[in-house]
């Protein structure tokens, strides 16, 4: 595959990643975008012999947008923790199937998620029912509708499982496409209109603002809005 590199310095990389490849393996045994990630840079530099790759966050595997790879062992843990310290301004986009109300505010859950069924829950308040889910927290915003088609912007503050796509849900602002979450309709290609736009830190090594942005996906839902991000 051809990968769209974003950002790479000596000890980061950036993608944008395509929606519908896996990050890292699971049972489907799959090629994982963290394989062509490696192969990329061993190319790339001429690398003899194993090439080291740390994955630092992961997207799911419907979701499109920026990811970020170390492509050291000290980027790799300094990265880490500035997401444990909540230091990653992430910025995703959203093409939902109703406009929120109101059109923006900041959502408080208690997400679960069922392994098993690779499912999250979100509730309202913590209860017996909700044992073991930890708090979610994410900032929304409309930016825009065509037709019944809605472009929110959404800043999550933590990062549970399957947060957005549980949390729009709850709002009653199911993302296109995703069927497990209250969607509609499968999209054609079994992938959901959520695309990660932006990361932004201060580097682990360098000690500068960096900031990383990719459009969405070439496909006519997003075309829509690329007015956007063609500012």
């Amino acid at each position: 595959m051809h990968l769209q590199v974003l950002y790479e310095d000596n000890h980061l990389i950036a993608i944008n990643k395509p929606a519908g490849y896996l990050v890292q393996g699971d049972q489907t045994g799959d090629t994982t975008l963290a394989e062509y990630v490696k192969n990329y840079i061993k190319i790339q530099y001429n690398k003899p012999g194993d090439v080291f790759l740390g994955v630092i966050h992961r997207l799911d595997r419907p979701v499109s947008g920026v990811l970020l790879f170390a492509r050291t062992s000290k980027g790799l843990t300094r990265m880490n923790e500035l997401f444990k310290e909540r230091e990653v301004e992430k910025t995703y986009w959203a093409v939902t199937e109703a406009q929120p109300d109101p059109m923006e505010g900041e959502l408080v859950h208690f997400i679960k998620k069922d392994k098993e069924k690779n499912l999250a829950r979100a509730y309202d308040f913590m209860s017996n029912r909700a044992d073991g889910a930890k708090k979610a927290e994410l900032k929304y915003k409309m930016l825009g509708r065509i037709s019944t088609y809605v472009l929110q912007e959404v800043k999550p503050k933590t990062g549970r499982p399957h947060q957005i796509r549980v949390q729009l849900s709850k709002n009653n602002t199911p993302i296109r496409g995703d069927v497990k979450y209250g969607a509609s309709a499968t999209n054609t290609d079994g992938n959901i209109n959520l695309h990660c736009r932006e990361l932004s830190f201060i580097h682990p090594i360098k000690k500068e603002r960096v900031t990383i942005y990719a459009n969405p996906p070439k496909e006519d839902i997003w075309d829509l809005f690329k007015g956007f991000w063609q500012r």
